[in-house]
């Protein structure tokens, strides 16, 4: 007969594994003279970053079946699963296949701002951690194109 807190005959699981992996995490973002609803416009037209958002950072965006595949300025190409396009929470969610990723998960949102400005924050979790500081440059020059597009953009409105 079993009492409480013993097993009779080998472990029904492995023995529990402890993973230890550090994830980059960076958070950044801008504010733009740019209408809210006009932001997440762009935004929200996934095949529409090298027009819309980026141009130049990104030189071409092919829609399929539930991803993007996306040509940055500087050669590099990757696919990006939309995860999430959240109308009421104005929030994109992506990921990110190819090297230099095994991992990458990153969402835009917008915030509005006082006196009809927007806030976009851009977050990214992605391994292996060594790429951080490409990624932080990567960051900061594709949110530099975005907001003197969507700035532009506002001028003209």
């Amino acid at each position: 007969m079993l009492g409480i807190g013993t097993l009779a005959g080998p472990p029904l699981l492995p023995p529990e594994v402890t993973v230890r992996a550090t994830v980059a995490s960076i958070c950044k973002h801008i504010v733009t003279k740019a209408r809210t609803d006009d932001v997440w416009s762009a935004i929200r037209d996934i095949g529409a970053l090298h027009t819309r958002l980026v141009p130049g950072f990104v030189t071409d965006t092919r829609l399929e079946r539930g991803a993007r595949i996306v040509t940055f300025g500087n050669g590099m190409v990757l696919r990006e699963p939309i995860i999430a396009v959240d109308d009421k929470a104005r929030r994109l969610v992506w990921s990110a296949e190819g090297a230099p990723f095994t991992h990458y998960n990153a969402s835009l949102q917008v915030f509005a701002e006082d006196g009809g400005a927007s806030r976009v924050i851009w977050i990214a979790d992605f391994l292996p951690d060594e790429v951080a500081s490409n990624q932080h440059a990567a960051m900061d020059a594709a949110l530099q194109v975005m907001k003197a597009t969507l700035d532009r953009f506002a001028e003209d409105q």
